[in-house]
This record gives C-alpha cells, sequence and structure tokens, in this order.
C-alpha cells in the first residue's frame, strides 16, 4: 500500500468521492445550515402594537418604542376566553408569542410549548359574519373582534407582527410583563406586541420545486446558503381561506406549521401552502393532495424545520397595500412588501406568480390539481432594506 502507484490509487478514490457527493447534492458548494443557524436571529425593533382589550379600547401602533403612539382602530368586542383546541402546529410556539400572522386573522400563544394548542385571536370586522364555508381554525368567542378590515394595517397592511413576536400585559407605570403562563385575557387588560425582525433580512428564498430540490437563502450580502429541501413538490392550487383578503404573489398567513401563498386577485380565493415535514405527515390532507410543497432539512441529523426560522418563525410577515401609490410614502412600502415569483419548466427568467381564482362554494375542478405542474422554482422575494 505504501508504493507510489497504490498511493495514487487512494488519491483518485478518494476526489471520486468527493465528486460523488457535489454531483448528488450540487448545492452544498454553496454551503449548507440547518435551522439552528436562524434560531434565534439578532432581532431589531421595528413598531411595537398596542390593544386595548376592552369595548372601544384602542388600538395603536408606536416607532419610537413606546414613547408616542398613533391610533390605527378600535376594539368591537373584547374577549376573557382562550381556546384549548386551535390549529395543531400552535404547539410549537411558546407562551406569550404570536403564534400565527394573516390577513385575516392574528393568534397568540398562551400554553407550554410542544403540549398545548391554546391561543386566543384578533379578528378583523370581516370575521363578525364569517362565510358559512370558512375552512379555517375559527374561535367565535375567544376572539378580539377590531373595526380594522381584513388585508389592512394589522392584518397584513403594513403593521403586521411576526411569527414569535413577543406580548406583554401593558400596565401603567409598570413595566412591561410577557404574559404570564395559563394567561386567560380579562376585560381593560392591555396587551402590547413588540414587533421585532431579523437584521439583517434575506434577500431571497428560492424553493426548487421537484423532489429533493435544496431550499437556498440568500443574504443580503449575496452569499447563499442550501437550507433544506423539498421532500415534495407543489403541483395544484387550492382554496385557502383568507385569500379572499389577498393578492397574487402575496403572503396570506404564516404560522410555524405553514407559509400560505395566494394567487389570486383580491376578493378571490386560490393559493398553495409550504408546510413542514413532521407537521404535514400528520395531515391526512398534505399527504394526498397536490397542493402542497413539502420541506424538511438539508441533510441527515439536521434539526426540523417545523416552529422554526427562517421559513416557519422571525422571518415572514404579510405585507401589502392595495393603495400604496396613493399614499405619500408609497416607495417605501412598495419596498417593505414580500413577493412570490416563479420560473416554469424550459424558461430562466423569473416571472409573477400565476394568477388563478377559484369559486369557494363549488368543488375543486380538475384542472386545479395539475395548475403548478410547469412550475420549476418558487422564490420569496424579502423586503429591500
Amino acid at each position: 500500500m505504501n508504493s507510489p502507484k497504490a498511493k495514487k490509487g487512494v488519491r483518485c478514490l478518494f476526489f471520486l468521492l468527493i465528486f460523488l457527493v457535489f454531483a448528488a447534492f450540487p448545492s452544498f458548494a454553496a454551503g449548507v445550515d440547518n435551522a439552528n443557524s436562524y434560531n434565534p436571529p439578532f432581532l431589531q425593533e421595528i413598531y411595537r402594537l398596542r390593544i386595548d382589550n376592552s369595548a372601544n379600547g384602542s388600538i395603536e401602533a408606536s416607532l419610537d418604542g413606546g414613547f408616542s403612539w398613533e391610533l390605527l382602530g378600535h376594539v368591537l368586542y373584547p374577549t376573557e376566553k382562550v381556546s384549548t383546541g386551535s390549529f395543531a402546529a400552535a404547539k410549537l410556539v411558546e407562551g406569550g408569542r404570536v403564534a400565527a400572522t394573516a390577513v385575516n386573522a392574528i393568534h397568540i400563544k398562551t400554553g407550554a410549548i410542544n403540549k398545548e394548542k391554546t391561543i386566543f385571536t384578533i379578528l378583523p370586522i370581516e370575521m363578525l359574519m364569517p362565510s358559512s364555508s370558512y375552512r379555517s381554525f375559527y374561535s367565535s368567542t375567544s376572539s378580539i373582534y377590531t373595526d380594522i378590515h381584513a388585508g389592512t394595517v394589522i392584518f397584513g397592511g403594513g403593521w403586521a407582527p411576526f411569527v414569535g413576536n413577543q406580548v406583554f400585559l401593558s400596565r401603567a407605570n409598570q413595566p412591561l410583563e410577557l404574559l404570564p403562563d395559563k394567561y386567560v385575557p380579562k376585560i381593560d387588560d392591555v396587551l402590547e406586541i413588540i414587533v421585532d425582525r431579523p437584521v439583517p433580512l434575506p434577500k431571497e428564498i428560492v424553493f426548487e420545486n421537484r423532489f429533493g430540490g435544496s431550499i437556498t437563502l440568500t443574504t443580503a450580502s449575496g452569499a447563499s446558503r442550501v437550507i433544506g429541501q423539498v421532500l415534495r413538490p407543489v403541483s395544484g392550487i387550492g382554496r385557502f381561506e383568507g385569500g379572499v383578503y389577498a393578492s397574487p404573489g402575496r403572503l396570506r398567513a404564516n404560522h410555524p406549521g405553514v407559509i400560505d401563498i395566494s394567487l389570486a386577485p383580491h376578493g378571490s380565493v386560490g393559493g398553495f401552502q409550504i408546510v413542514p415535514s413532521i407537521h404535514g405527515q400528520t395531515l391526512d390532507y398534505v399527504r394526498t393532495k397536490t397542493q402542497w410543497l413539502v420541506v424538511g432539512p438539508g441533510y441527515l441529523k439536521a434539526s426540523a424545520v417545523d416552529g422554526m426560522g427562517p421559513l416557519f418563525k422571525y422571518y415572514l410577515q404579510p405585507n401589502y397595500t392595495a393603495d400604496a401609490l396613493q399614499t405619500a410614502d408609497w416607495e417605501g412600502k412598495l419596498l417593505g412588501r414580500y413577493l412570490v415569483q416563479v420560473k416554469y419548466d424550459g424558461r430562466d427568467g423569473w416571472q409573477p406568480a400565476p394568477i388563478f381564482a377559484l369559486d369557494r362554494d363549488q368543488p375543486l375542478p380538475a384542472w386545479a390539481d395539475t395548475a403548478l405542474e410547469k412550475v420549476s422554482y418558487i422564490r420569496i422575494l424579502f423586503p429591500v432594506e
């Protein structure tokens, strides 16, 4: 084995193995991260929200750490209850944090992580009379109803929170108190959400829409890292609730078990969802239907991505204001949006997300199961800082 010929053979075998690894996993050349690399990230406060849980209580925002406040809306009906049977992925968030952020709801977690699904909810005015065919989690008794319209202000209109933001009790002349374990809202409680986000934000996240495809994050500086893999591509579209209040190519919702992307014009439904593998395997419809892109860690023994940033905590936010061009700060609002784009088979350039509209009250048409089968890549563009 010590002969020059034997040593040369060993070297050749070594380099052949290296070549095979990179051939099988070409994205490794860009570097691979697991979820722990982004949890927790360095967070910076961007604003605060304050909700007075009383009839006609104020809903306010502060850009200066709570020194001054701007009125955003009012509470119509407060709540004194929590729901213990909410959506399954709520278990993946710590108590005292935002469990879901969407154009049609904000859910606040109060129970223990990995054990309970206990939440209460802040709702837009449209949810006073939800559709009879509403198919998402909804609890009429454990919700704070507001006079703010869905898809605006705190519901994806520029003042939305992020999954994982901490929620406090605010009392006059006292330090903020993180919601205690087993918290149940009381009338006249004042809730304060510190909305912070990672600094800097990534530039984009790209999903290679095929079995075993890579999920690549590009940082603000232009460096690329593989953060996971596609375990099952998406090829269909479905009727996901709340999409009626979003627009094509926009994030409709984010929680520890979903990224919901709208493909329908405002007023219609149609879109798809990205779900993590462990959470997804507990849902029969995810395992059997085509409307879900299932994702997991990028390599063996890596951390699970369920309930973790940058996909399912901290980083994503519904943020779209339809009338942004008519406002004085239109440029900042446009740059602050998240945007979804696609690439099609055989084409190089990025395209706007396709537009589909489905009837909420009719069976899903057969073509919906394959509407996205020609999409080879999907990317989420982050706000420009």
